[in-house]
């Protein structure tokens, strides 16, 4: 297993965002963590990856501590971070050129304009770039050091239909390129068509697992949504 969590927990202050979770990736899959908005899902994977600092349990990624060995494990692994953003005036190319050189073993940036369809958006700022534009830049991005493993935060929020189907086609080319991907998300169908296995976690904590069709059968419902409305009794989209 590239990927270890046993009773992770994370509090802030009288609030417990995750509450006792405990689950493993295996090499070359796509993982997913399927949850509403404020489920804890962003606070599991920033503790995953050493981002935040867990109050207890154990972690590892990769054989090492992300608590302990942040900085040798960020040589190995990628993020695309929910909130993630550039410098308006920033350059395609340049921000490209930028992660390259910060990386220890960086794959040709030029390579990556390619390989994301990105060549002809080279010289665009980031502000000018769409919304679809703007995913392909930070997959590269997360990309651009060669990970064995990349964190996937809530890649298509925001994006039209057309846009999320291209993001879909990134992520499982991720993976077909031997990359394992953990893929945050509250979008179920997203959950259904990409993910190997997922846990589906609700106010913290872990309240099904397995793979889709798994869920699915178990909840003895026709999809992935019908099956977290009927685990969780609640809508899809409030904070919990």
């Amino acid at each position: 297993m590239v990927i270890q969590v046993e009773n992770l927990t994370k509090r802030y202050g009288s609030t417990v965002a995750v509450d006792d979770l405990s689950f493993e990736v295996a090499e070359g899959e796509i993982f997913g963590i399927l949850g509403r908005n404020g489920a804890g899902k962003t606070t599991t994977v920033e503790c995953v990856q050493g981002l935040r600092r867990r109050d207890s349990g154990n972690v590892r990624v990769l054989g090492l501590d992300p608590d302990h060995a942040g900085r040798q494990l960020r040589r190995r692994i990628g993020c695309q971070l929910q909130e993630s953003s550039l410098p308006d005036r920033m350059k395609v190319w340049e921000a490209l050129d930028l992660f390259a050189s910060m990386a220890s073993d960086s794959v040709d940036w030029r390579e990556m304009l390619d390989r994301w369809g990105l060549a002809a958006k080279a010289k665009t700022s980031f502000v000018n770039l769409s919304g679809g534009e703007r995913q392909r830049l930070f997959v590269a991005l997360a990309l651009i050091n060669n990970p064995e493993v990349v964190f996937l935060d809530e890649l298509t929020q925001g994006l039209d239909p057309s846009a999320r189907r291209v993001a879909w086609r990134l992520i499982k080319e991720i993976r077909e390129r031997g990359t394992t991907v953990v893929l945050v998300t509250h979008y179920m169908d997203e959950a259904e068509q990409l993910c190997d296995r997922l846990i589906v976690v609700d106010g913290g904590r872990i309240i099904a697992r397995g793979s889709p069709r798994q869920i699915i059968d178990e909840a003895g419902q026709p999809n992935l949504e019908e099956a977290f409305l009927a685990l969780t009794g609640g809508t899809m989209y409030e904070d919990v």
